[in-house]
Parts: structure tokens; sequence; C-alpha cells
């Protein structure tokens, strides 16, 4: 459980039933043991039940939560805890330790065995739930208040290392399908540990009993799952825990500030939950104010929600063909912007009316749109989280990864109480529900922008993602070959101006490129390329300054660690055929190799991309007839193995590239 994930269970009894969950953080794990999809994930010990334990924690700490604010709520009278408040405090007790404890369960996660950090929380929430249990029985509320502060610590400790385990035992392309399937089980979980605690508190005579004995099982239940967990080491075993929280919580944000890309893209997903925590806090306003609706109908507001995240989170590994596709990221933004601005339309003019019981309100045609528009955009919610936090976990350095992650918690948390502040200010000023809506759409749609020029990577890979999945039919073979780690030059044919977007689209990392510098006068692919800050060259003759820059550049860009793309026939084909490769690829071995990088190159040819609207065909010239070929047409890209440094040479790489062809 995270703060995120404590929004659903905080709200009164009618309202919760789920939210979006928590975040990841760490880098890409083993190879060499892929499945056909993530839910094959399921049928192995290194995932199951790693998977099954995270599940029947989020399911408790709902369960439990759920069953205290509906006991506070409906069954007890207590003086000083009016129900009106009781979701909030309970809320807010939860959150607090996410606040306070995040920089320490980082450091804690980075020094030690993370299953055995696992069993330690497994074993602290046995503890909790006994002395919980004790506290139903009794009706004690504050020994429950207690209990609810202890659980907010429990999940602030299982925070990061449930996401740092995941990227030490999955490999890039399994990691946004783990992701997904976490989510997805945390948005399930959520749903049945809420509807369970409603309805075991409800139980006449025996609900504050039953609902003990449950918390304590749920527990138990965890517990032995989590014994089924293979052990995973410590990144960091020598770290020196700092116990202040303050300090170490600074010094968190600093490590991540570290990675310009893992920051920026922490403040996203910390921007989503601000989102959600504004649709989830309105949820019972809506549904009784504007819908019109009782108790059954914000209930089932939740669930579409939840649903909605759930299957967004699903789709990710489909939409990125087993890869960390962070292009999917602003598909997401774009969805969750126009469904909200929708909501809006949608539920601005509804007519009064008496209460409505669930059956009444789903035979009105005109809530179907609301339901719609809210299932959407949680869909859209799923697609933009799933990737980013697939990349935090890819691009973060192993041994801070738990603590980059602690600072994801508590960056989460406060926009979360942001969200509060500023949705209660809206209210304040006059603004409806559904203006608050538009509000949120509008603004996500400014964030979003804002960050994607802060990051333009997600924009490129966008890009990249709809020019292979819409533009062209694009198949990629041989993609093991390129190296999750890394320097490594990446030397291709050259066909079409658009043969750069396809090799981004074919790798989950950023790939620096080698371009003629009369490329950037391209309107639009000019654009594009500044923001992908690749690399202008020029013949020496012509600009002497240009071209030893860019060999400059090479091999800071390899010394560094990251992909280098060059073209070696200097130039896109003007007849279809494999040019000859020049010399320019010796010079950045040699310039690299000074720097003590020997840096392996990887050859891949590109196929089917003559004839089409970006080649030559036209007389020499491009883009003359659009869809020369038709929509959609095919393409492929071929990648070969590494062929080490020391043994390259034009000739021998272009008949490489050759039998790629």
């Amino acid at each position: 459980m995270t703060p995120a994930e404590s929004t659903a269970s905080s709200v009164p009894p009618a309202q919760a039933a789920g939210h979006p969950a928590h975040g990841h953080n760490g880098q890409h794990g083993p190879q060499g043991h892929e499945d056909p999809n993530q839910f094959a994930l399921l049928r192995q010990r290194r995932f199951a039940p790693f998977f099954w334990t995270q599940f029947s924690g989020a399911a408790n700490d709902n369960l439990f939560k759920f069953a205290f604010t509906v006991m506070v709520t409906y069954q007890l009278s207590v003086g000083w805890l009016p129900p009106a408040m009781a979701g909030l405090v309970i809320g807010a007790l939860f959150i607090l330790p996410f606040l306070l404890f995040s920089a320490t369960s980082g450091q804690l996660t980075d020094k030690y065995d993370k299953t055995k950090m696992i069993r330690f929380v497994k074993n602290l929430e046995i503890a909790i739930m006994l002395v919980a249990a004790a506290g139903f029985v009794a009706g004690n509320v504050p020994i429950l208040l207690l209990c609810t502060f202890l659980m907010g610590v429990h999940s602030t400790l299982f925070g990061p290392v449930k996401f740092a385990y995941m990227p030490q035992v999955l490999s890039e392309r399994e990691l946004t399908g783990g992701n997904g399937m976490v989510e997805m089980g945390t948005f399930v979980a959520i749903l049945l540990g809420n509807v369970a605690g409603g309805l075991l508190v409800a139980l006449p005579g025996i609900g504050h009993t039953t609902v003990a004995i449950a918390c304590v099982a749920l527990a138990l239940v965890g517990r032995v799952v989590a014994q089924f967990i293979p052990s995973v080491p410590a990144t960091d075993p020598g770290l020196t825990i700092n116990w202040n929280p303050f300090t170490e919580t600074w010094r968190n944000l600093q490590l991540a500030r570290q990675n310009v890309v893992v920051f920026r893209s922490l403040l996203g997903i910390s921007w989503m939950w601000f989102f959600g925590a504004v649709f989830l806090s309105q949820f019972p306003s809506l549904a009784k104010e504007v819908l019109h609706g009782n108790e059954q109908v914000a209930s089932l507001l939740l669930v579409v929600f939840s649903i909605g995240i759930g299957i967004g989170s699903l789709l990710c590994e489909v939409l990125s063909r087993r890869h960390v596709e962070i292009g999917l990221v602003p598909l997401g933004a774009i969805g969750m912007s126009v469904f909200s601005i929708d909501l809006y339309f949608a539920s601005r003019s509804l007519p009064a009316s008496e209460i409505m019981g669930l059956a009444t309100f789903l035979s009105q045609s005109q809530h179907w749109r609301v339901m719609i528009d809210l299932a959407l955009l949680s869909l859209f919610a799923g697609l933009y989280s799933v990737p980013m936090y697939a990349l935090i976990q890819m691009r973060s350095q192993p041994t801070h990864r738990a603590r980059i992650i602690a600072a994801n918690n508590i960056l989460n948390a406060l926009f979360m109480i942001g969200s509060s502040l500023i949705a209660g200010a809206l209210l304040g000023a006059g603004f409806t529900v559904p203006q608050i809506f538009l509000f949120t759409g509008l603004a996500n749609a400014v964030v979003a922008f804002y960050i994607f020029m802060l990051v333009p990577e997600y924009l490129l890979r966008f890009v990249a993602w709809v020019s292979s999945r819409f533009v062209y039919r694009f198949k990629v073979h041989g993609d093991q070959h390129l190296p999750t780690t890394g320097a490594a030059i990446l030397a291709c044919n050259h066909v079409s101006f658009i043969d750069a977007v396809l090799l981004m689209a074919a790798s989950p990392r950023p790939i620096y490129f080698v371009m003629d510098h009369r490329i950037f006068r391209v309107p639009v692919l000019g654009w594009l390329f500044r923001l992908a800050k690749a690399i202008p060259i020029a013949p020496y003759k012509e600009d002497p300054a240009t071209y030893d820059a860019a060999f400059e550049r090479a091999a800071q860009v390899l010394r560094e660690g990251d992909l280098l793309a060059i073209f070696p026939e200097g130039g896109i084909t003007k007849d279809g055929q494999l040019q000859e490769f020049k010399g320019g690829i010796m010079k950045i071995i040699e310039r690299a190799r000074e720097e003590g990088v020997e840096a392996p190159v990887i050859p891949m040819a590109l196929t089917n991309l003559w004839g089409s609207y970006f080649s030559r065909i036209e007389k020499g010239g491009a883009m003359v007839r659009p869809f020369r070929r038709g929509f959609y047409s095919r393409v492929g890209l071929n990648v070969g193995a590494p062929i080490a440094a020391r043994d390259v040479q034009p000739a021998t790489l272009r008949e490489q590239v050759a039998r790629l062809l």
C-alpha cells in the first residue's frame, strides 16, 4: 500500500472501492527467462509469491481501514471523532508515516536483502493486526487509530521494497508487464478489501469479531506466501543508515535530481496522483449532488475508476510490445485530459431528480456517457503511469533505487495533500464538481505539455510509437541484440528521412544520432531531431568546426555509456541500393578508444522503406507523393549480433548490414 492507495479506503463507506495504486523504481533485471506475456509471470516463483504477498497486503490495508471507517461512521458514537471527520482522520493517520519514514525505509531496502525485508514487514503486519483485532472486538477507537498509523508505517516500509524488487528479478522486456500486473492486482485487492470490509463489519452481532479474524488471517496468508519469495540481495550493503528523517528526505530528493529524466518523471507520477486524488475525493459529491444517485452509485463510480486503471495497466505490455515504452505516456496524458473535459460536458446539465438507486441510475442513457468518460480517463491514467514507473526503475542507479522510490512516495503524499487543499479552495470559491473536473483536465494538459517539453524524450518516443504503429506496420527482428546497458554504436543503412524515428521506436533506450547537418533544415523533422539532441555533421571541407564537434560529441555519448547511431553511407540512398560505407565510423571508434571506451558495433538494416513517401524515389526527391504506397505499409528492422570494435572495418561492416537486408 502507498499513500495513493490509501485515499480510496479513507472515504465514507459507500464511496470506497479503489484508487490508483503506487509507484515503482529501478533498473532492468536478469535476462534469459522471458515469457510470452505478463500473465505467465504468475506461474513463476520469482514473481508469483511476490505478487500474492503484495495483493494480500493491499487487500488487508483496505479491509481494515474501510471496516474501521464504517464502524466509526455508523456503529459507534464517539464524541471526539464525529462521523464526518472519521474518513479524513483515518486517511491522514495512514499517510503521515509516508512523510515521516519513507526516507528511512528507502535506506533499509537498499541496505538489506529485499526478501528478508518483505518477510519482516509481513511479520510486523501480523503483530499490528493482532492488536487491531483486540481493538475491533472491544470497539476501542484509540487502539484502532494507533493501528491505522502503524499500518501506514507497515506500508511505508513495504513500498520501496515492493518496487525495488521487480527490477532485480525481471528483464527489461518483462518490466512493463510486471508493473502492469502489480498495478492491476493492487486495484483488484483494493476493491475486494473495501467490499469485504463493508460487508463483514455490517454482520449483525458478529461483524467486529469477523473483521478481526479476517484481518489476522490475511496477514498470516501474506506471511506464508512471502516465505516462497526467492532471495534478492542487497544493492548497497555498506550503506550507513541516517536515522534523521528530515535530512535523509532532503538527501533522497537530491539523489533523484541527479538524473534529470528520473526526477522529472517522479514529478510526472506525483502529478498523476494529484489528478486521481481530485476525482476520488469528489466521487461522493458527484454521485449525490450531480448524478442524484445513492451510496451504491458512489461505489459504482469507484469500481469503474479502479477497473479502468487496471485495464489500462494491463494494456501497456501489449501496446509497448514488451519493452519499456514511454511513448505511451503522452497518449495517456491526452486521454486523461480529453475524457476529464468531456466528463464536465456530460455531467454539467443533468436534470434534477430524486435520489436514485443503482438500477434506476443505470437505466438512464445520459448516465452511460458519464460512466464511459470515467472508465476511459482512468484507463488512460493506467497507460500514463505504468511506463513512467518502468522508466524510473530502468534508469535509477541500483544502489539508490529504493531511496528514489522513497522520494517518490514522499512527493506522491505531498501532491495528494495539495490536491485536497486546491479542490477545497475551488469548492470554497463556488466551483461545482463538474467545473473542478474541467479545471483538472485543463491543468493536466498544461502540466503534461510542460513535462514533455522539459523531458522531450517522452514526446519523441510518442512520435516514434505513432509512426511505427499507425503510419507503418513496423516489425523488428533480432532486438535481443540491442544492449540494455552500456555504450554501443548502431550502424544502419539509410533509406529515408524517417529512418531515425523508426530506430528510436525499436530501442527502449534513447539514441543519439549523428546526422547530416542539412536534415536540420527540413520542416518538422529538423525540429524533431534538434529535440532529440541529434549530432549534426558536415564535410570537413565545408565546415571544419561542425565536423570536429560531431566526433567530439560522439565520443562523449559513448563515454557516458549511451547509444550512438550512425548511417555509415553518409547520406540517404537515391536508388534504393546500399551505398559504400564511409570511414567516419573508424574515426568514432578511434576517438572513443582514446577515451578508454571499446564500444561494440551493432549492424542493422531497415527493410521495405524504399518507395515510401519519405524515401528519395521520386527522381531523387522525397516527400512528394503522400501515401504513394498506400497507408500502413509493412516495413522492418533486422538487428545483427554485436561486432567487437577491434574487428570493425567499413567494408566488412557493410557486408554484415547487406546480409540483414
